[in-house]
C-alpha cells in the first residue's frame, strides 16, 4: 500500500517535471528567436541604414563640389572624405549581409574605385571632363538606393519572424495553462485512486 502510494506520487511529479521542462525548452527557443530578431534589426539594419546615409552625404558632397567646380575641395577635402568612405564601407561589410546585399555592396565598392579614377580625370582635365565622374556618381547613388531598400525589406522580414515567435509564445502559454489544469486533475485521480480499498468493501 505504501509502495503503491509512493509510485503514484513519483509518477505525478514526473509528469509535472516533464511538462515543465518541455514547455520551458519551447519557450526558450521562441525567446531566442525574438531576441535574435531584435538584435538583427538594430545591429544589421539600423546601423547599416545609418552607414548608407553617411555614404550618401559623402557622395553628395563630392557631387556638389564638382558641379560648383570647387578646386579647393578636390585638392584639400576629397582625400579625407575618401578615407571616411573606405571606413564606412568596411563597417558595413562587418554587418550581417544577405546574398543580394553582399552583391550590391561589392558593386558599390567597385563604383567608389571608379569614382577615384573619374575624379583624377576630372582634376587632370582642369574640370572639363565631367561625364565619367557624374555617371559614376549616378551608379553609386543607385546602389545606395538599392541597399536602403534591402534594409527596409530585411527589417520587415525580421519583424515578421519576431511576431511569429511572440504569437507562438502566446499559444504555448495558453496550452501550458490547459495542460497544467488537466495534469492537476490526472494527478488527483492517480493519488486518490485506491483499488485495494474497493476490493475490501466488496
Amino acid at each position: 500500500m505504501a509502495f503503491f502510494n509512493k509510485v503514484k506520487w513519483i509518477l505525478g511529479i514526473l509528469i509535472v517535471f516533464v511538462l515543465i521542462v518541455t514547455t520551458n525548452l519551447i519557450d526558450k527557443n521562441n525567446f531566442i528567436r525574438v531576441r535574435d530578431a531584435v538584435v538583427t534589426i538594430y545591429e544589421d539594419r539600423v546601423v547599416a541604414s545609418d552607414l548608407i546615409f553617411d555614404l550618401s552625404k559623402s557622395v553628395q558632397e563630392k557631387e556638389i563640389a564638382a558641379a560648383l567646380l570647387d578646386t579647393t575641395f578636390f585638392y584639400n577635402r576629397s582625400e579625407q572624405l575618401d578615407k571616411n568612405i573606405l571606413e564606412l564601407l568596411s563597417r558595413y561589410d562587418q554587418t550581417k549581409l544577405t546574398k543580394k546585399e553582399k552583391k550590391t555592396l561589392n558593386n558599390l565598392k567597385s563604383d567608389f574605385e571608379d569614382l577615384k579614377i573619374s575624379e583624377n580625370i576630372l582634376i587632370n582635365s582642369n574640370f572639363i571632363e565631367k561625364r565619367s565622374f557624374f555617371n559614376t556618381i549616378s551608379d553609386i547613388q543607385e546602389n545606395l538606393y538599392n541597399l536602403s531598400k534591402i534594409q527596409l525589406s530585411e527589417g520587415k522580414r525580421q519583424m515578421s519572424i519576431s511576431k511569429k515567435a511572440v504569437d507562438k509564445l502566446e499559444i504555448f502559454t495558453q496550452i501550458e495553462i490547459y495542460l497544467l489544469a488537466v495534469l492537476a486533475i490526472v494527478i488527483q485521480i492517480i493519488i486518490l485512486y485506491k483499488p485495494k480499498q474497493r476490493q475490501e468493501t466488496e
